[in-house]
């Protein structure tokens, strides 16, 4: 992709199109860089429940503690992947559309707009909410969705995924307005992630988020 990015700065530089359509092999690679990005980035936030899970497992005197903790965590990754997936295909639509930089970010300033506006509504809503503190309790969701075995195990971790994925969702499209590749961002929105999460102000930071983002969105299109 980096030598993609360069060869696209050559033909720009010679006056020649950039917005090369891509092939099977970009779609694939792009989905690869969003499922390690994904699981890079909420790993963090997910290790308390996986450690509560492992510990709880061990504390049951249950065996094959390790190939439970595991197979929750695929269960959980699960739904990241699947979510790359869909993020892979929306930026090789962005693409097909000449509505990327070459830094993977939007070149529109009303679709940068909408995608903050759209987010920071979000933070607002039931859903995030419920899902957040779902996140928030790992105790309280291992106490009202436990299942035995290892087929248990998976459907935990992919439930517990699935309301991971309701509460950063929006968080994670912002990186079409900041650059899919921006390591910088990434970091920045896993440490948001991490706070929201588990950090004591939480809530209130989810609340802040709501404001900036929206202003921000504002802004761009104004």
């Amino acid at each position: 992709m980096s030598a993609d990015m360069d060869h696209d700065k050559m033909m720009a530089a010679m006056g020649m199109t950039m917005d090369m359509p891509w092939t099977a092999a970009d779609v694939f690679f792009t989905f690869v860089m969003w499922a390690v990005m994904m699981v890079g980035m909420m790993a963090p936030s997910a290790s308390p429940m996986l450690l509560l899970f492992a510990a709880t497992r061990a504390g049951r005197g249950e065996r094959g503690v390790s190939l439970a903790t595991l197979t929750f965590g695929l269960g959980y990754i699960a739904v990241w992947t699947g979510f790359s997936a869909g993020a892979a295909l929306a930026q090789w639509g962005l693409h097909q559309a000449a509505m990327l930089s070459q830094a993977m970010a939007s070149s529109s300033s009303r679709l940068s707009g909408a995608i903050l506006i759209a987010a920071g509504a979000y933070q607002l809503t039931p859903w995030k909410s419920k899902c957040l503190t779902h996140c928030r309790s790992p105790l309280g969701f291992l106490m009202t969705n436990w299942r035995d075995g290892t087929p248990g195990a998976f459907r935990m971790g992919f439930r517990h995924g699935g309301y991971c994925l309701g509460c950063c969702w929006a968080l994670m499209c912002v990186l079409f307005v900041v650059g899919v590749m921006n390591l910088v961002w990434v970091a920045a929105l896993t440490g948001l992630v991490l706070i929201e999460k588990i950090g004591p102000a939480g809530a209130i930071v989810a609340r802040v988020e709501v404001a900036a983002m929206v202003v921000i969105g504002i802004a761009a299109i104004v």
